[in-house]
């Protein structure tokens, strides 16, 4: 069973910047999309942003220009950098992965909490 350890939140003031981190517990032959999804209190879990096998990336338009996704799908790792951190950025951040395009189930990291502070 493939595990997702993800890490790098903490409490961070306006216009900050801060880095997370995934990586999957065992090797497997590698993950087709890996992202990051959040969920900011009292509201649906949103997508953040994506990385795929052949280095095709997708960003939500209210990260653009502040969010960067990096990584190594073929071991299993990857990063989200955040730059001029909002407010609006407080929100448990969690690490997914699907080892095919089409799986149903995709695996989950814990999830790691990011508070921005003005």
């Amino acid at each position: 069973q493939v595990q997702l350890e993800d890490s790098g939140g903490r409490l961070v003031q306006v216009g900050g910047s801060l880095r997370l981190s995934c990586a999957a517990s065992q090797s497997t032959s590698g993950f087709y999309v890996m992202g990051w999804y959040r969920q900011a209190p009292g509201k649906q879990r949103e997508l953040v942003a994506t990385l795929t096998i052949l280095g095709n990336t997708y960003y939500a338009d209210s990260v653009i220009g502040r969010f960067t996704i990096s990584g190594d799908n073929k071991n299993g790792t990857v990063a989200l950098h955040i730059n001029n951190l909002k407010p609006e950025d407080t929100a448990v951040y969690y690490c997914y992965a699907k080892i095919r395009r089409d799986d149903r189930t995709p695996y989950w990291g814990q999830g790691t909490q990011v508070t921005v502070s003005s």
